[in-house]
């Protein structure tokens, strides 16, 4: 079993920054992908950064590369996505995921363990 917990949300202006957290708890990690999504009330849950545990190889989706960075802490087990120049389009709430296969991917329904998820709210 695989707990996971974000941390770092909050409230910020347009064009500011935010560091997300996740400390993952419960197995050794290895050879996993550690992803985020985010999603907002009445859509769809979307793919924003993976890192690949083993190697460190990292995604983006178009909307946030260049503004975001996933990056991993091996010894403490946590993965963190540092996000910059920040939009109101960015507003969701943020999760920290686990795909316990190593193939990446940005289908949601492959990733086996989840967060309960922290704000990001950008105002205008």
């Amino acid at each position: 079993q695989v707990q996971l917990v974000e941390s770092g949300g909050g409230l910020v202006q347009a064009g500011g920054s935010l560091r997300l957290s996740c400390a993952a708890s419960g197995r050794t990690f290895s050879s996993y992908t550690m992803a985020w999504f985010r999603q907002d009330p009445g859509k769809q849950r979307e793919f924003v950064a993976a890192i690949k545990w083993s190697v460190g190889s990292t995604y983006y989706s178009d909307s946030v590369k260049g503004r975001f960075t996933i990056s991993r802490d091996n010894a403490k087990n946590t993965v963190s996505l540092q996000m910059n120049s920040l939009k109101p389009e960015d507003t969701a709430i943020y999760y920290c995921a686990v795909d316990m296969s190593n193939i990446f991917t940005r289908r949601p329904e492959s990733y086996d363990y989840w967060g309960q998820g922290t704000q990001v709210t950008v105002s205008s």
